[in-house]
């Protein structure tokens, strides 16, 4: 990976830019900066503000691991679409399907280990087509990770687990993944390509979907082996690729 603040960088962000792209991003970590508690996650006025005068011109996304309805009232501002529950959940294709059988074994499970759960300091965040198992918060993150371990032995092979920033997620196997999801946006928006910022390992799905005149970028470059084209060294850089889109859109109509 290379840093988009290069020549390199430069370069691509200007080839996608000519090609009237989507412009997608996730959440936390990314557009709104990672917090102790993730219900007071909020994406900073002058990213929103940004992302706002960019959807003018063209479709803003946001395709998140939260629910549809956790996200929205976080924004700041109105996408053309947000994508929850790590591409699960798309109100462009219908209303939630039903939770499955696989997840509701997995509910009884965690009712009858609650106080382990508990004590171990794991927060379960039930998001009707996924669960989060977050650890952030606990004293011991190692006894915590035994303890999901412990919750997660022999699950159904309907169910697919992987890990994240102090959490582990769980959704069904069959379920779309970010990058069938920035696919079918594509798609659906007649875009001439994709331009998409992540930070976590959920959001490889889409790394390692992208086409080659697409733009990935993950934030931190904690991960070497990540699939992203480029990185940014924090989501406070994000501010300023979004002003480097702005004028990069009034040069074209200029």
């Amino acid at each position: 990976m290379r840093h988009l603040f290069t020549p390199d960088g430069e370069q691509a962000l200007q080839a996608v830019m000519r090609l009237h792209p989507i412009l997608a991003f996730d959440f936390d970590g990314t557009l709104a900066p990672i917090v102790a508690r993730p219900d007071e996650a909020v994406v900073p006025e002058a990213v929103s503000r940004g992302l706002a005068q960019l959807a003018r011109w063209l479709p803003v996304a946001v395709i998140t691991g939260r629910s549809v309805a956790d996200v929205r009232p976080r924004l700041g501002f109105d996408p053309h679409c947000v994508i929850g529950n790590h591409g699960a959940e798309d109100p462009l294709v219908g209303p939630p399907p039903a939770a499955s059988q696989a997840l509701d074994a997995l509910r009884r499970r965690i009712v009858a280990r609650a106080q382990a759960l508990t004590d171990a300091g794991v927060e379960v965040e039930d998001k009707q087509l996924s669960l989060a198992l977050h650890y952030r918060e606990a004293s011991d993150a190692g006894a915590a990770l035994v303890c999901i371990e412990s919750l997660l032995q022999g699950i159904e092979p309907a169910l697919k687990r992987f890990g994240g920033k102090c959490v582990v997620n769980v959704v069904e196997t069959a379920a779309p993944d970010k990058g069938a999801a920035l696919a079918a946006l594509v798609r659906r928006s007649s875009a001439g390509a994709a331009v998409f910022v992540g930070d976590d390992v959920n959001d490889e799905a889409v790394f390692l979907r992208a086409e080659p005149h697409w733009l990935t970028v993950r934030i931190g470059r904690d991960d070497p082996l990540s699939r992203a084209m480029f990185f940014l060294d924090s989501d406070a850089e994000l501010v300023l690729v979004l002003q480097r889109m702005l004028a990069l859109r009034a040069a074209e109509d200029s």
